[in-house]
């Protein structure tokens, strides 16, 4: 039995497709232009190729090498196991950030703690590698910035979600907590 037949067909899409939904996290909170499009989808692509052929890759690393190279699921299969379109960007930035949620929790609640931080550091390293893949703002390359905020967001929130760090609550809920403990007053 491999690791990958601990996962259920639509489970195995989700760890899949996790790499890449980490990357379009971070194209959708500032879409460039055409180029930089470009540039962010090839640097997903080769943060992923790279992670999935390192030396001493764990066993999850190699099944999800094995899948890459062959056949993947057809396209009425992928319009099963995919999630409704996005309206906006914001809608698509946390369409994505929650599949790369589940794909976390998948991983480490059905194969090892190596293989959980090899996907870890394989969604982290594709997400920041897209957000450094092209400049924001600017006109034609003259001015931006490597990574702005929103990207600087998108990929502070991935981090909590894929490394599990814990947020700092709002101020106002640790000095005025209410009876419920909540924060709210009422």
């Amino acid at each position: 039995m491999s690791l990958k037949d601990s996962f259920t067909k639509e489970e195995w899409f989700r760890v899949m497709t996790g790499p890449g939904r980490a990357g379009a996290a971070v194209v959708a909170a500032s879409p460039s232009g055409l180029t930089g499009l470009l540039a962010e989808a090839q640097a997903i692509a080769a943060s992923i190729r790279e992670s999935v052929s390192r030396e001493g890759r764990t066993p999850l690393m190699e099944a999800m090498a094995a899948d890459l190279l062959g056949t993947g699921p057809s396209r009425d299969e992928i319009r099963e196991m995919q999630d409704d379109r996005a309206k906006n960007m914001q809608e698509a930035v946390e369409q994505n950030v929650q599949a790369v949620r589940q794909a976390v929790w998948l991983v480490s609640a059905k194969a090892s703690p190596e293989d959980s931080r090899a996907y870890q550091d394989m969604l982290m390293q594709v997400a920041e590698r897209t957000s450094q893949a092209a400049k924001e703002g600017g006109f034609l390359g003259i001015g931006g910035e490597q990574v702005n905020e929103k990207e600087r967001d998108v990929l502070a929130e991935l981090q909590s979600v894929i490394r599990g760090t814990v947020t700092t609550p709002e101020p106002a809920a640790l000095v005025n907590p209410g009876p419920d403990g909540s924060g709210n007053s009422n």
